[in-house]
């Protein structure tokens, strides 16, 4: 594998930093304020075809792996958008991994063309209130009556329900403790959000205001057969192939977003003046920043390992996991200094970065926490007991 870019990839990276460029600094702030959603940022990524960037070509998709979607993601939250911008295509970027490697080629031919063009909006229905980080006790159920699959249940933290059309559904097709494994059971659909039946409740929160997250109330949502991804009850190991490419995607949002902090902290320290001196000139403003960069350089090539391995169908959990870890931790750590670098000005929100580091906690918290990172490799890598 390499660790320079080849001249393809500089090529996307430049075409994603030149749509980016049309959304500056003011655009970003003010969506942060305001709350409304970067409709015309994602009509852009849409009409450069780049929203399929990693589905199948015969499907209107680049055909592309994960290593280019996450270049992609990097260079969208390096520009200044950070996870707001990220968060607003991310869905349709990993979202419909699942239909492309379980779902029969009707529904791929019937739910990706759509997903692709911007014409359809999904979001995700995993989480819920009282499962948390444990899939295996989700509560939502889908009960067959003949015809139909009836939803009943809840979701929480699901992003974007506010503008989606469609849903990736996890629930119940059987209870818990009916087959061998605790996560058997459990089914994965792809279907249409009926407001008719499900309830959706925004859920104010410190960042990203523009993209938003919610709490679902699902009631007698029906669900046609022709809906399910893959085999009835297999629905977690469904979701499972897609876990590593999310993870690496997050990752890479992270360190596009700690770069982005970066950039403004030394630009301010090289302009700051202070008893006669750029405040950069001072080695306890470099030394905090030349060790953010070293991390975030470093979190890169564990990302990019991840996506490399991935792509070539290789084993990848421990460096995706690791890479998300290290990424998130990077990112948050170069958002706090940059708005300890610009001092009282880090904290107005003219000036960006405590914007950066309100958003920078998004990528230490989910999909998973750091604390199950850390026991995945301990397990996993380490070969040590099983500690939960």
């Amino acid at each position: 594998m390499t660790y320079s870019l080849s001249s393809d990839h500089n090529a996307l990276d430049e075409a994603i930093g030149r749509i980016c460029a049309d959304f500056g600094d003011d655009y970003w702030l003010a969506r942060d304020s305001d709350g409304q959603f970067p409709e015309e940022f994602v009509a852009a990524i849409a009409a450069g075809d780049w929203l399929g960037i990693a589905m199948p070509e015969e499907h209107g998709g680049a055909g592309l792996g994960v290593t280019e979607a996450a270049l992609m993601m990097r260079r969208i939250a390096q520009s200044g958008g950070g996870f707001t911008a990220a968060s607003s295509v991310h869905i349709n970027i990993f979202g419909p991994h699942p239909i492309t490697k379980f779902g029969s080629a009707e529904q791929q031919a019937r739910m990706l063309p759509p997903l692709i063009s911007g014409e359809d909006r999904t979001c995700f229905g995993v989480t819920e209130p009282n499962a948390g980080l444990d899939t295996s006790a989700i509560e939502t159920r889908a009960e067959w009556d003949g015809s139909h699959y009836v939803v009943t249940g809840q979701k929480i933290w699901t992003s974007t329900a506010q503008r989606a059309n469609k849903i990736m559904l996890l629930a119940r097709t059987a209870p818990k403790g009916a087959g061998a494994k605790p996560t058997d059971g459990i089914s994965l659909f792809y279907t249409d959000l009926d407001r008719d039946h499900v309830e959706i409740h925004e859920i104010a929160k410190m960042g990203r205001k523009a993209v938003d997250s919610n709490s679902l109330f699902i009631d007698g949502l029906k669900i046609s057969r022709a809906d399910l991804i893959g085999e009835e009850g297999a629905g977690f190991r469904c979701l499972l192939h897609g876990l590593n490419p999310e993870r690496i995607l997050i990752g890479a949002e992270a360190i596009g977003l700690g770069r982005a902090a970066l950039a403004k902290a030394t630009a301010y320290a090289r302009e700051r003046n202070v008893f006669g001196r750029p405040i950069g000139q001072n080695q306890a403003i470099q030394h905090p920043l030349a060790e953010v960069w070293a991390e975030l350089e470093a979190a890169d090539l564990m990302i990019f390992k991840a996506a490399h391995l991935y792509d070539a169908g290789e084993p990848c959990g421990a460096e995706a996991n690791a890479g998300k870890y290290l990424a998130a931790e990077a990112a948050h750590k170069a958002c706090e200094r940059a708005v300890l670098t610009l001092g009282g000005m880090g904290y107005a929100r003219e000036y960006h970065v405590e914007r950066y580091l309100r958003e920078s906690y998004i990528a230490r918290i989910a999909p998973v926490s750091r604390e199950m990172i850390l026991n995945f490799i301990a397990e996993r890598v380490l070969d040590l007991p099983r500690s939960y």
